[in-house]
């Protein structure tokens, strides 16, 4: 069967997409595991949006502020613009957000926002209550425990993918494909995503020659508690700090005010670069304090938190939690226009976090990720639905690669280490020459694809952090005397 549009992965980006393409297109969705493993089922504090009008241009001031010049002034006008009718299209639908007892919206603050524009639902459960209710909204059928290991393009054109279903590998043909395949969190030692965002997509258009923008801008979320024995660490939300949680050392001393005069509600990565070199003149342990919180509002707006803190030992918010920052969020990714089209293929779109469509530049303000992708994701398909004629078909031989193999495991976990040591939170460029030689060295071996993948993957990383000199958002690159 041929399909109108093939959309790989379910996340807010694609079920968004897949809602607003009509019942008697052709689509199929694509999901690599289980529906609910995908970082928008674990975002926490909410999706921000311009209030109203008068809003507009503060909402684009504070993203542009945080992107620290590197945004694209049009797709952040877009998403700002397009912020409040996406948030009424949700509530018509019957989406219900956080609300006081007079019924109206609960707004909250976070980094870097210049006031309470981030709406909430569930508490600290937004993604994963917006991820179920755009789940059962969903209209077309989805193809689950299958990952996309081809795109199908010739002369330009993309006209399907070849997707591995249970161990075997066959095409499945489109007019149109959307990529939503969320970013690169297991890349590193210590990440906030979901177990299965592997990289996959970025390393197959890196095979493919189709363009990555941005890859060395890849944001680590300041707190987070990184002492459990999963890959995916426990994320503390930004709404914490926006709503009176402190980041303090062993002493209880606030350290952040020496970095910036915002302390808490500095910008993630002023605030992760504070606690790595805070934690490396001093040796001291971070902690994150709940004790400007209530206990019953505590447990009211943070219920899922306060449920796995517990679990863990804590007892909050009476108790301090120590906290680390890890690998969040893939600022950089596939290059898009403004409707999400790859402008070096035809018919290929890509939408949400494993896009660049430049709109977060060099660092992302809080809560505008779940905005994005469900902006672009419905842009892109607007752009899609433009387009009056199916192409003509043409038939591919089905790869035989070899997917993986049984040391692959041992040197992914290689992978995430070098990730870790040499190209997180702060670099140098003899660290990324290393990494970058140790990722050479791994693509020279005998591999399967799936890791080739990430290794193409973290080889752009590295390249386009090698490439930039300077430091800026959430690069920062540490001048050494031997560099």
């Amino acid at each position: 069967m041929k399909y109108d549009v093939i959309i790989v992965g379910a996340g807010v980006a694609g079920l968004y997409a897949a809602m607003h393409l009509p019942r008697d297109k052709k689509v199929l969705l694509i999901n690599k595991r289980e529906t609910f493993k995908c970082n928008s089922f674990y975002a926490q504090g909410g999706i921000a949006l311009a209030i109203d009008k008068e809003d507009i241009p503060l909402h684009i001031k504070d993203t542009l502020d945080a992107g620290a010049g590197l945004c694209d002034e049009e797709a952040v006008k877009v998403l700002s613009e397009s912020s409040r009718g996406i948030i009424d299209d949700l509530i018509a639908r019957g989406f219900e957000f956080d609300k006081d007892r007079e019924g109206k919206l609960l707004y909250t603050k976070e980094a870097a926002h210049s006031k309470e524009r981030i709406l909430h639902a569930g508490g600290d459960a937004t993604g994963r209550y917006m991820h179920y209710f755009l789940l059962e909204q969903n209209p077309h059928p989805m193809l689950t425990d299958a990952r996309v290991v081809d795109l199908l393009i010739k002369d330009g054109e993309c006209y399907g993918v070849t997707v591995l279903d249970h161990r075997e590998s066959r095409n499945i043909y489109a007019d149109n494909v959307i990529i939503a395949s969320g970013g690169v969190g297991s890349l590193y030692e210590y990440h906030t995503n979901a177990p299965c965002i592997s990289a996959d997509m970025q390393g197959l258009c890196v095979l493919k020659g189709i363009e990555l923008a941005d890859m060395e801008m890849m944001q680590f979320h300041p707190t987070v508690y990184v002492d459990n024995n999963s890959a995916q660490k426990l994320l503390l939300t930004e709404a914490l700090r926006g709503e009176g949680a402190t980041v303090e050392d062993e002493k209880g001393r606030r350290f952040l005010f020496d970095y910036d005069e915002r302390g808490e509600l500095a910008s993630r990565d002023i605030v992760s670069k504070a606690i790595y070199d805070h934690n490396k003149k001093t040796g001291m342990q971070t902690y994150l304090s709940f004790k400007n919180f209530d206990h019953v509002y505590f447990t009211k707006r943070f219920p899922n938190l306060y449920k796995n803190l517990q679990l863990l030992g804590f007892d909050v918010p009476k108790q301090r939690v120590p906290i680390s920052p890890a690998f969040h969020y893939a600022i950089g990714g596939i290059k898009t226009d403004i409707n999400g089209a790859v402008p070096s293929v035809k018919s290929l779109y890509a939408v949400g976090e494993v896009a660049s469509t430049k709109v977060h530049g060099a660092n992302r303000l809080a809560s505008n990720s779940l905005l994005e992708g469900l902006v672009f994701g419905k842009r892109a398909v607007e752009d899609i639905l433009k387009k009056k004629s199916a192409k003509k078909e043409i038939k591919f031989e089905v790869s035989d690669e070899v997917m993986s193999l049984k040391e692959d495991k041992e040197k992914k976990n290689l992978l995430r280490k070098i990730m870790w040591e040499n190209v997180s939170i702060v670099r140098t460029k003899k660290g990324l020459s290393s990494a970058l030689s140790q990722i050479n060295t791994l693509l020279n071996e005998k591999i399967g694809k799936l890791l080739k993948f990430r290794l193409l993957t973290a080889k752009e990383i590295v390249n386009a952090a090698l490439a930039r000199d300077e430091s800026i958002g959430v690069h920062f690159i540490e001048k050494c005397d031997n560099d």
